[in-house]
């Protein structure tokens, strides 16, 4: 018999995220974020100093926002699926 310990974390219920119901710190253009073909990930600077980041499937799978991997901000990416990269 397993005891549930107030505040055990093991038998909370997960929640799933939808980031589109979260805070967006900013709106950026497609064109304004910077590409690197070696990783297929579009970046952009962001306040705290690091910078969000998202990647080609990410953006062809549908997905628009992009995330920082040191802060709790996010920006929505606005853009067409033709401007994307084959």
């Amino acid at each position: 018999v397993i005891e549930k310990l107030p505040g055990d974390i093991r038998y909370q219920p997960i929640i799933p995220i939808n980031l589109h119901t979260m805070s967006i710190y900013e709106e950026v253009e497609f064109e304004d974020l910077d590409y690197d073909p070696s990783t297929q990930v579009y970046t952009y600077p962001c306040p705290c100093g690091d910078k969000f980041s998202i990647s080609l499937e990410e953006l062809w799978d549908g997905e628009d926002i992009a995330t920082c991997p040191s802060c709790t901000l996010r920006i929505e990416v606005i853009y067409d699926e033709e401007d994307l990269p084959p």
